[in-house]
């Protein structure tokens, strides 16, 4: 009974019960965007921030209250990380750019 349990909440487990993704089409789209254009790169690397920008301290009362990067929450967070990255190596590798200003 214990292994029903475990394996109840066990997430590769409930994933092979529903393996239908309703992100894949969006997934498959933005990983299907090429950089090919030097403003359209520089444009990504602005738009799409190095890290996540709602992590912060928060002090109330003299309390400081951490939170957490939530990006992570966000299911096309690696497809737009990985878009990011794409940007910059057309940057730095086709163009001969300094990608310095866009690193954290």
């Amino acid at each position: 009974m214990s292994s029903h349990i475990q394996n109840h909440f066990n997430l590769p487990v409930a994933l092979k019960k529903f393996p239908f993704d309703v992100f894949y089409p969006l997934r498959r789209w933005v990983n299907n965007i090429e950089v090919t254009n030097e403003k359209f790169a520089h444009f990504l690397c602005n738009l799409i921030p190095c890290n996540c920008p709602f992590e912060r301290d928060v002090t109330i009362f003299k309390h400081t209250f951490h939170i957490p990067a939530l990006c992570k929450l966000n299911p096309l967070y690696k497809e737009i990380v990985n878009l990011r990255l794409r940007a910059l190596s057309y940057l730095e590798g086709d163009c001969g750019e300094n990608i310095e200003k866009y690193i954290c």
